[in-house]
């Protein structure tokens, strides 16, 4: 008799995108995976930062595990500023770009507010499903065309190879584990040290590289051949 593969938890999602036929459509597709539950919607910014700040409504106070925007929310604020002022607020829970754009200055503003990703509404609904699941869990998750803009275009200076020698070695393990995609968890699990160690060394490696997020410490971490 064959071992079962252990089921995945459900990820809770907030899905903000000033569209409601795309947000049924995008609801049906990240619900046909079954790990997947679509708990609230909002249309625009002013609804999601309801949504997400407010203690009523249909979060109930609870704590979704991803939040899905779209880029361009109609008339109003744009995602990008929405992000920026979810993390303003403090809403610390990670939040995804889901968008059909995909212009290097978009993706740069979106990274630059602080997405954990970046994902083409064009893409297969398995793979919309697995970056949702990963992005929910703690990595970067990014369209190749988003990361080839992020790369290509960076608005902020490179860090200088000065500030970011002093990173220490159990720091570069640290962004080597992040740049394979591990979360914080796994990374942690991998070094045998504390979740809270990991967050902490990330903190250090973020101010050494002038990075913004994970996936500008990455980059930046590249740029200077820190993880080869």
């Amino acid at each position: 008799m064959s071992a079962q593969a252990t089921p995945r938890p459900t990820t809770r999602v907030v899905l903000v995108d000033d569209h409601p036929v795309v947000r049924a459509g995008m609801s049906a597709v990240l619900a046909a995976g079954g790990d997947i539950e679509v708990v609230a919607e909002a249309g625009s910014h002013a609804e999601a930062m309801t949504v997400l700040t407010g203690s009523g409504g249909p979060l109930a106070g609870a704590v979704p595990d991803l939040v899905v925007v779209d880029l361009h929310l109609g008339s109003g604020p744009d995602g990008a500023a929405l992000i920026r002022d979810l993390r303003a607020a403090g809403v610390a829970t990670p939040m995804l770009v889901l968008t059909a754009h995909d212009s290097g200055d978009d993706v740069l503003r979106a990274v630059e507010a602080g997405a954990a990703g970046y994902l083409l509404k064009d893409a297969p609904p398995a793979t919309l499903r697995d970056g949702v699941h990963r992005a929910a869990a703690g990595e970067t998750v990014l369209a190749p065309a988003a990361a080839a803009h992020l790369v290509a275009g960076r608005r902020t200076p490179a860090p200088e190879p000065a500030a970011a020698a002093t990173l220490t070695a159990r720091e570069l393990e640290v962004l080597r584990g992040v740049a394979r995609g591990l979360t914080n968890r796994q990374v942690a699990r991998e070094l045998g040290i504390g979740e809270a160690t990991v967050k902490t060394h990330l903190v250090h490696a973020f101010t050494a590289l002038g990075a913004v997020n994970r996936t500008d410490a990455v980059l930046r971490a590249q740029e200077l051949g820190l993880l080869d």
